[in-house]
Protein backbone atom coordinates (compact mmCIF):
# COMPACT_ATOMS: atom_id res chain seq x y z
CA UNK A 1 0.00 0.00 0.00
CA UNK A 2 1.41 3.38 -0.55
CA UNK A 3 1.67 5.88 1.69
CA UNK A 4 -0.02 8.23 -0.62
CA UNK A 5 -3.66 6.30 -0.75
CA UNK A 6 -3.27 6.57 3.36
CA UNK A 7 -4.12 9.99 3.01
CA UNK A 8 -7.28 11.00 3.19
CA UNK A 9 -9.00 13.24 0.32
CA UNK A 10 -9.95 16.63 0.91
CA UNK A 11 -13.49 17.19 0.49
CA UNK A 12 -14.27 19.70 -2.16
CA UNK A 13 -15.27 23.43 -0.98
CA UNK A 14 -18.23 24.27 -1.08
CA UNK A 15 -20.66 27.35 -1.37
CA UNK A 16 -20.24 28.47 1.84
CA UNK A 17 -16.58 28.62 1.38
CA UNK A 18 -16.41 30.31 -2.50
CA UNK A 19 -18.92 32.56 -0.67
CA UNK A 20 -16.90 33.82 2.04
CA UNK A 21 -13.83 33.97 -0.28
CA UNK A 22 -15.40 36.58 -2.43
CA UNK A 23 -16.83 38.47 0.44
CA UNK A 24 -13.42 38.95 1.66
CA UNK A 25 -12.02 39.74 -1.93
CA UNK A 26 -15.00 42.43 -2.41
CA UNK A 27 -14.71 44.15 1.05
CA UNK A 28 -11.34 44.40 0.41
CA UNK A 29 -12.08 46.20 -3.48
CA UNK A 30 -14.33 48.64 -1.17
CA UNK A 31 -11.69 49.28 1.56
CA UNK A 32 -9.54 50.10 -1.30
CA UNK A 33 -11.84 52.15 -3.35
CA UNK A 34 -12.92 54.43 -0.22
CA UNK A 35 -8.91 55.16 0.86
CA UNK A 36 -8.64 58.62 2.49
CA UNK A 37 -12.24 58.82 2.85
CA UNK A 38 -13.23 57.02 5.88
CA UNK A 39 -13.16 59.80 8.27
CA UNK A 40 -15.72 61.71 6.51
CA UNK A 41 -17.78 58.44 6.20
CA UNK A 42 -18.42 57.97 10.02
CA UNK A 43 -19.11 61.60 10.61
CA UNK A 44 -21.78 61.46 7.63
CA UNK A 45 -23.08 57.60 8.98
CA UNK A 46 -23.21 59.53 12.34
CA UNK A 47 -25.23 62.16 11.11
CA UNK A 48 -27.58 60.56 8.88
CA UNK A 49 -31.53 60.75 9.44
CA UNK A 50 -33.29 58.25 7.59
CA UNK A 51 -36.29 59.94 5.35
CA UNK A 52 -38.83 59.53 2.46
CA UNK A 53 -36.83 59.14 -1.34
CA UNK A 54 -35.61 62.71 -2.24
CA UNK A 55 -37.58 62.96 -5.07
CA UNK A 56 -35.92 66.21 -6.01
CA UNK A 57 -32.50 64.31 -6.14
CA UNK A 58 -33.53 61.41 -7.96
CA UNK A 59 -35.19 63.56 -10.97
CA UNK A 60 -31.47 65.16 -10.88
CA UNK A 61 -29.53 62.14 -11.72
CA UNK A 62 -28.19 60.84 -15.11
CA UNK A 63 -29.80 58.33 -17.08
CA UNK A 64 -27.64 55.84 -16.82
CA UNK A 65 -28.04 56.25 -12.55
CA UNK A 66 -31.59 55.90 -12.64
CA UNK A 67 -32.00 53.06 -15.12
CA UNK A 68 -29.12 51.21 -12.41
CA UNK A 69 -31.10 52.07 -9.60
CA UNK A 70 -34.30 50.61 -11.07
CA UNK A 71 -33.48 48.09 -12.47
CA UNK A 72 -31.62 46.77 -9.43
CA UNK A 73 -34.94 47.51 -7.00
CA UNK A 74 -36.33 45.22 -9.64
CA UNK A 75 -33.88 42.33 -10.04
CA UNK A 76 -33.26 42.38 -6.11
CA UNK A 77 -36.94 42.16 -5.26
CA UNK A 78 -37.76 39.69 -8.51
CA UNK A 79 -34.76 37.31 -7.40
CA UNK A 80 -35.49 37.16 -3.73
CA UNK A 81 -39.25 35.94 -5.04
CA UNK A 82 -37.34 33.59 -6.91
CA UNK A 83 -35.33 32.43 -4.71
CA UNK A 84 -38.72 31.17 -2.72
CA UNK A 85 -40.64 29.83 -5.09
CA UNK A 86 -39.95 26.10 -6.56
CA UNK A 87 -37.37 26.03 -9.29
CA UNK A 88 -37.78 24.40 -12.64
CA UNK A 89 -41.59 25.11 -13.18
CA UNK A 90 -42.43 27.49 -16.08
CA UNK A 91 -42.76 30.65 -13.72
CA UNK A 92 -39.11 30.15 -12.55
CA UNK A 93 -37.69 29.90 -16.09
CA UNK A 94 -40.10 33.33 -17.61
CA UNK A 95 -39.10 35.19 -14.33
CA UNK A 96 -35.26 33.76 -14.29
CA UNK A 97 -35.20 35.59 -17.94
CA UNK A 98 -36.50 38.94 -16.62
CA UNK A 99 -34.05 38.82 -13.60
CA UNK A 100 -31.20 38.19 -16.21
CA UNK A 101 -32.25 41.00 -18.04
CA UNK A 102 -32.24 43.24 -15.16
CA UNK A 103 -29.30 42.29 -14.11
CA UNK A 104 -27.19 42.95 -17.26
CA UNK A 105 -29.12 46.37 -17.26
CA UNK A 106 -28.18 46.90 -14.06
CA UNK A 107 -24.63 46.13 -14.73
CA UNK A 108 -24.70 47.80 -18.15
CA UNK A 109 -25.70 50.58 -16.50
CA UNK A 110 -22.59 51.41 -14.84
CA UNK A 111 -20.33 51.19 -17.70
CA UNK A 112 -21.93 54.68 -18.07
CA UNK A 113 -21.54 55.68 -14.09
CA UNK A 114 -18.05 56.60 -14.02
CA UNK A 115 -18.69 60.08 -11.38
CA UNK A 116 -16.61 57.91 -8.58
CA UNK A 117 -13.57 58.34 -10.08
CA UNK A 118 -13.64 61.36 -12.11
CA UNK A 119 -15.11 60.26 -15.58
CA UNK A 120 -13.27 57.01 -15.58
CA UNK A 121 -14.28 53.62 -14.11
CA UNK A 122 -13.08 52.55 -10.68
CA UNK A 123 -12.09 49.46 -8.64
CA UNK A 124 -15.79 48.71 -8.33
CA UNK A 125 -16.37 48.06 -11.66
CA UNK A 126 -14.44 44.89 -11.71
CA UNK A 127 -18.00 43.93 -10.18
CA UNK A 128 -19.18 44.80 -13.90
CA UNK A 129 -16.89 42.43 -15.27
CA UNK A 130 -17.74 40.33 -12.71
CA UNK A 131 -21.46 39.82 -14.15
CA UNK A 132 -21.09 40.00 -17.65
CA UNK A 133 -18.62 36.35 -17.00
CA UNK A 134 -20.58 34.96 -14.55
CA UNK A 135 -24.25 35.48 -16.00
CA UNK A 136 -24.11 33.89 -19.35
CA UNK A 137 -22.46 31.05 -17.69
CA UNK A 138 -25.37 30.66 -15.26
CA UNK A 139 -27.57 30.77 -18.66
CA UNK A 140 -25.79 27.78 -20.14
CA UNK A 141 -25.62 25.93 -17.16
CA UNK A 142 -29.22 25.72 -16.80
CA UNK A 143 -29.67 25.26 -20.61
CA UNK A 144 -27.20 22.35 -20.11
CA UNK A 145 -29.37 20.80 -17.06
CA UNK A 146 -26.29 21.13 -15.06
CA UNK A 147 -28.69 22.55 -11.89
CA UNK A 148 -25.69 22.71 -9.24
CA UNK A 149 -23.72 25.21 -11.23
CA UNK A 150 -26.66 27.20 -11.99
CA UNK A 151 -28.13 26.97 -8.88
CA UNK A 152 -24.39 27.88 -7.15
CA UNK A 153 -23.67 30.91 -9.60
CA UNK A 154 -27.00 32.41 -9.63
CA UNK A 155 -27.15 32.33 -5.67
CA UNK A 156 -23.67 33.58 -6.16
CA UNK A 157 -24.84 36.48 -8.58
CA UNK A 158 -27.93 37.24 -6.31
CA UNK A 159 -26.49 37.59 -2.55
CA UNK A 160 -22.74 38.83 -3.78
CA UNK A 161 -24.05 40.94 -6.04
CA UNK A 162 -27.08 42.26 -4.20
CA UNK A 163 -25.46 42.03 -0.96
CA UNK A 164 -22.03 43.70 -1.86
CA UNK A 165 -23.51 46.44 -3.94
CA UNK A 166 -25.91 47.44 -1.99
CA UNK A 167 -23.73 47.64 1.19
CA UNK A 168 -21.47 50.04 -1.65
CA UNK A 169 -24.49 51.94 -2.33
CA UNK A 170 -25.03 52.85 0.91
CA UNK A 171 -21.91 54.31 2.00
CA UNK A 172 -22.80 57.45 3.10
CA UNK A 173 -22.10 60.00 0.77
CA UNK A 174 -22.97 58.14 -2.46
CA UNK A 175 -26.57 58.50 -4.30
CA UNK A 176 -28.78 56.37 -2.60
CA UNK A 177 -27.45 57.03 0.74
CA UNK A 178 -28.12 60.64 -0.21
CA UNK A 179 -31.67 59.35 -1.17
CA UNK A 180 -32.49 58.33 1.79
CA UNK A 181 -30.46 59.43 4.41
CA UNK A 182 -28.59 62.55 3.83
Amino acid sequence: MSVRSQIPARAPLGFRSYFLVAMTAAAAIVIISQRGAWDDIARMALAARPHAPDMALFASLSPAIKIHLLAALAALVLGGLLMAVRKGRRFHRVAGWVWVSLVAVTAGATLFITSLNHGRWSILHLFTGWVFLMLPLAVIWAKRHNVARHRRTMMGLFYGGFAINLFVALIPGRTLWTLFFG
